[in-house]
């Protein structure tokens, strides 16, 4: 392909990438609302996020797989028609449990979307020239991720409503589709050879959905208590899931976790950074947004806008950090360094309570973004400076696989902290006006313009004093991301495409 033809084929997959990186940020500040208006609770709040994640996670190497067996365009454009579909239900979705499903749906797509438009770009573009066409990406993930908030606060501000946070993807996901039907040609090579682990897929995937409906419900009024009968039962279901998960892992031809790649030691230690930075990336940061509309009354336009940066933060920093990266030749400590900042931020954001100054706020999340941003794409670095380019895909997809799993448990857990403090919080401050708990519901409605304005201002004191928690919860966890990183081995980066093996001279092609 010509560059033209290049940059025509890419100007449909990066509208499609940008579908779905949108979907999921243009949603965080417009959920306090959506919740509002379909009457939720804190606990679906945390499963409209946990869900799409789920849904991404779990589809991701079975596209990839696919990719294997069928034509990548057509496999691309499916992808697209799944996610319009999920983005159609959800527009139109009258009460939490169908929009749990759309969101179900939305995820399955952006999953087929964020692994398939990386397959394919990688059959079209050779490795030299790759690096011409990366900027492209970066300045799409760029718009989507620091545009999504504050566009979907306009949204949500404008008459259109909440439902356009849905329906504005679909008219970008068609023009998508016309685009890489007009301009992108592949010719299929089928593997022989592959095969889908649908059983591994399944049994990881409801061994983790397992554990976090558990997490979500214990310890909740009218659901069980942490320690109890359903607690066992749900641990011991999910804890079997995951234990069968490993044996069937360890026998199928092609597995959807490669076991031999994953338990090597920069790997793994990658892999459990990667948990945490999920934790920390996805799960504190989701509530952000609903603390600056719930806790301080602001708008959602303003609450996406207040979020700009720990985004200006993590660009910064991924961009900054790959450059002095590739100059010095030095990776490691950069990731030591953008683990102490996550330690540092959130635990400075420990301290948040409903009367934060909010420059304070701007220069914490400013810094949990200059550390996540330093961990994220070099820990991906890491991995593939260690591995044959035979599993690079497998090595890379791993880790992303776990950090968005790691994301949807620190959305499930951090949620369930969340209900479970803002209850106790609101009980305590109902009690000293004389108002029956039971009766005020507990601060489970995120309506507060239909509440009495002494029970509302309770409810937002209540829910801007337990937000602290969550971000002392995620500081204890990104202390694991520090210990994981400083014992990854500190091996230089290499300058051949593939690892040479000891004794053989790379020749200049190799080089």
């Amino acid at each position: 392909m010509t560059h033209r033809e290049i940059l025509e084929a890419l100007a449909g997959l990066l509208a499609a990438l940008f579908t779905a990186l949108l979907s999921s940020t243009i949603v965080a500040v417009a959920l306090p609302t959506i919740i509002a208006d379909l009457n939720g609770t804190q606990t679906q709040f945390a499963w409209i996020i946990t869900t799409a994640l789920l849904a991404n996670a779990a589809s991701t190497p079975i596209w990839g797989k696919l990719a294997d067996l069928f034509n990548k365009k057509l496999l691309v454009q499916s992808a697209i028609l799944v996610f319009v579909a999920g983005s159609i239900i959800a527009g139109f979705a009258t009460n939490v449990p169908v929009l749990l499903a759309a969101r179900v749906i939305q995820g399955i797509g952006m999953g087929g979307l964020t692994a398939l438009v990386v397959a394919v770009i990688g059959s079209i573009i050779p490795p030299r020239e790759r690096g011409r066409y990366s900027g492209y990406m970066g300045a799409v993930m760029a718009v989507s991720m620091s545009g999504g908030p504050i566009l979907g606060g306009i949204i949500v501000d404008s008459p259109l409503g909440w439902r356009w946070c849905f329906f504005i993807s679909i008219p970008i996901a068609v023009v998508a589709l016309l685009l890489l039907q007009r301009t992108l040609h592949l010719v299929t090579e089928r593997k022989q050879d592959v095969s889908i682990d649908w059983l591994g897929a399944a049994l990881l995937t409801a061994g983790v959905s397992v554990l976090l409906i558990w997490v979500s419900f214990a310890g909740k009024a009218g659901y069980y208590e942490w320690l109890s009968w359903e607690t066992l039962v749900y641990v011991g279901a999910g804890v079997g899931l995951l234990a069968a998960t490993v044996v069937v892992e360890s026998k199928v031809a092609d597995p959807i976790i490669p076991l031999k790649i994953v338990t090597e030691r920069t790997t793994a230690l990658a892999i459990v950074a990667s948990i945490a930075v999920g934790v920390g990336m996805f799960g504190a940061t989701a509530f952000l947004g609903q603390y600056f509309q719930t806790a301080r009354g602001y708008s959602p336009t303003a609450a996406g806008l207040l979020t700009i940066p720990m985004v200006l933060g993590m660009l910064f920093a991924s961009v900054v950090s790959g450059q002095l990266i590739t100059r010095f030749g030095r990776w490691k400590p950069f990731l030591v360094l953008g683990a102490v900042l996550q330690v540092v931020g959130f635990g400075l954001l420990g301290f948040l309570d409903h009367a934060t100054p909010m420059g304070l706020i701007g220069v914490y999340i400013a810094i949990v973004g200059l550390g996540t941003g330093m961990l994220m794409q070099n820990l991906v670095l890491a991995v593939q400076n260690t591995v044959s380019v035979r599993n690079i895909g497998a090595a890379s997809s791993s880790v992303a696989f776990f950090r968005t799993f790691g994301g949807a448990i620190g959305v499930s857990v951090l949620g369930s902290i969340l209900a479970t403090r803002v209850t106790t919080l609101s009980a305590d401050g109902f009690a000293a006006l004389g108002i029956d708990t039971a009766s005020a519901g507990g601060g489970g409605n995120l309506d507060l313009a239909a509440l009495p304005e002494p029970v509302a201002e309770i409810i937002r004191h209540a829910y801007g004093d337990a937000t602290g928690l969550l971000f002392l919860v995620a500081a204890v966890i990104a202390l694991v991301t520090v210990a994981a990183v400083v014992f990854i081995p500190n091996r230089p980066l290499r300058k051949t495409i593939d690892i040479v093996t000891e004794g053989k001279v790379p020749a200049p092609a190799e080089q």
